[in-house]
């Protein structure tokens, strides 16, 4: 699990999308924890999504990687686009990676690091694939 966290991570600063292509599980879902289907049902949708927000120039720093059980909490702090008129301040977003066969098989955002640790140590099952 640590070196699969310590790839996340590079991957994530990096926004290199062939290194998160070659994390993710075909069939990886991606999505906010209270949807009942997962607005990504599969990888490509799951690097599309990340395609287009770096397209418009977003970035995100990884303040913090922590292993819970099989699952990977992941802290961002979201940067602002070149472009982007408005500051949005410190825009702090958690992710929860489930991983299944060494991959990462599920993404879900959280807004605060308490909901995604929570989440994290839950043992919630997965969206039904």
């Amino acid at each position: 699990m640590e070196v699969l966290a310590e790839r996340v991570r590079t991957a994530m600063e990096s926004a290199d999308l062939v290194a998160m292509e070659a994390l993710l599980a075909p069939d990886a879902r991606w999505g906010a924890p209270e949807q009942r289907v997962p607005t990504c049902r599969n990888a490509k949708q799951i690097l599309s999504w990340y395609e287009m927000a770096r397209e418009t120039g977003v970035r995100a720093d990884v303040t913090e990687v922590t292993i819970v059980g099989e699952r990977i909490v992941v802290g961002l702090k979201i940067l602002p686009s070149p472009t982007e008129q408005s500051n949005p301040g410190d825009a702090v977003r958690w992710q929860v990676l489930s991983t299944e066969d060494g991959l990462v098989a599920e993404i879900r955002g959280y807004e605060t690091r308490d909901e995604a640790t929570t989440f994290a140590t839950s043992g919630v099952s997965r969206w039904k694939k």
